[in-house]
């Protein structure tokens, strides 16, 4: 059964689809379509606000709540462990797909790169891999904080927190401290919380009014291939790992049902942050594990933007005519695995890293202005699967440590180490 909060957000998208389609036939009024877009600001602005304090209070508690530096050392590789093999293994699973279905033959690029593609391109074009590393250290972590920057923060907390582990005892107030700022924000969340179908409607309502039920034609097989590959890699990779791990399925769909939701229709994974980590500790995983995994897969474990960053790349070669070897597509596989780490803070990361990596491939960048067109709907997909990815690494994660304890109500029970 799902929970009531649940069935609002599902009644708020289905009635955000009405809205919009009545919007779209009468004409798409840019005034009506403003007004549309002010709750779901307005919701957004309040979970943005939320995601700073909490990713530097749980990260704190993460890490300095930890016995020792060689444990947190030892988690610390098999959580990247784990974000290395699978987000390469997305890459994989996108690329299979593109070549199979081949969406890009038989579509026309634009003639000209318009405004929107060539913002994107210069943003990309700033982001070198000297400067990739220099962004990830904050010059001021209060900036980073207000600025949602995500990587820096987390280096930031990560560096403060070994030092309070450091100082033994004496660190100890700060880390009550930051457990009740934690459980403070968790509390602010779920009245955050109350406006979300509301914040849904209204963002579902705004985009179907803009665009239209007809946004699909053009670039349908675009849209499907994505949305297969997706549901591919669900089904035959996620769950898998999730059988491995020996994780209860049916409560950990139930628990991350709502996140997922949110992030498909607000197409950010910032809005489901806080109820994903409140979600997974009520899934059996403890504090010091999601509050140390989740906000590191929001860099580095994002399934379904590098799923669809490989094939939207090669999509856009073969609308181009641009035949890419098999030794070429493994070579863009092999600069998308490095280039899509830690920008979940730039403004359409996807697409960034999208544009510098056709620039790199010499491939045309009106493939970005042909992609813009329906990147809404692309985005809702590999936002949900981004949230999903990382519920199931830190529940794996929890599992490989032997800390997991599922929920009462599955009639599970902690197992040894499925690595051993």
């Amino acid at each position: 059964m799902m929970n009531s909060q649940t069935v609002r957000i599902f009644v708020g998208l289905a009635l955000g689809i009405v809205i919009g389609l009545w919007v779209h036939a009468e004409g798409s009024n840019a005034t009506v379509l403003a007004w549309l877009n002010v709750p779901s600001k307005i919701f957004l602005s309040l979970i943005k606000c939320i995601v700073a304090p909490l990713i530097f209070t749980m990260l704190v508690v993460g890490v300095a709540g930890t016995s020792d530096l060689q444990q947190l050392g030892r988690m610390g590789l098999r959580t990247f462990g784990y974000f290395l093999v699978v987000t390469t293994i997305a890459l994989f699973v996108g690329l299979a797909a593109v070549n199979l279905v081949q969406p890009g033959v038989g579509v026309h690029l634009p003639a000209e790169t318009d405004k929107a593609s060539l913002e994107i391109a210069a943003n990309a074009a700033k982001l070198t891999p000297q400067q990739h590393l220099i962004n990830v250290v904050p010059t001021s972590v209060i900036k980073a904080a207000a600025d949602n920057e995500v990587l820096p923060l987390v280096v930031f907390s990560l560096m403060f927190a070994i030092a309070v582990l450091l100082i033994g005892q004496r660190g100890r107030p700060i880390v009550v401290l930051c457990e009740s700022v934690a459980d403070a924000m968790f509390v602010f969340t779920g009245f955050v919380m109350k406006l979300a179908p509301i914040g849904v409607a209204a963002a579902i309502a705004e985009t179907v009014g803009r665009s239209g039920a007809g946004v699909l034609s053009n670039l349908a097989a675009l849209v499907l291939t994505l949305y297969g590959a997706l549901a591919a890699f669900l089904l035959f990779v996620l769950l898998p790992i999730a059988l491995w791990a020996r994780l209860p399925i049916r409560s950990f769909l139930r628990l991350v049902r709502e996140p997922a939701l949110l992030a498909f229709t607000t197409t950010s994974s910032e809005s489901a942050l806080p109820k994903a980590l409140e979600n997974m500790e009520r899934y059996g995983v403890p504090r010091r594990i999601v509050s140390f995994v989740m906000p590191l897969g929001y860099s580095f474990n994002l399934d379904g933007s590098t799923l669809y960053l490989s094939l939207a790349a090669v999509f856009v070669a073969q609308a181009a005519g641009h035949e890419l070897s098999f030794g070429q597509q493994l070579l863009m596989v092999a600069t998308l695995m490095l280039s899509s780490k830690g920008i979940a803070a730039v403004p359409r990361a996807s697409l960034v890293v999208l544009a510098g990596t056709l620039s790199a491939f010499g491939l045309p960048l009106q493939g970005i202005a042909l992609i813009l067109g329906v990147d809404v709907l692309m985005d809702m997909a590999r936002t949900a699967t981004n949230v999903i990815g990382n519920c199931l690494a830190s529940a794996v994660i929890a599992r490989w440590e032997g800390v997991f304890s599922p929920p009462d109500d599955t009639g599970a029970t902690p197992g040894p180490n499925p690595a051993h």
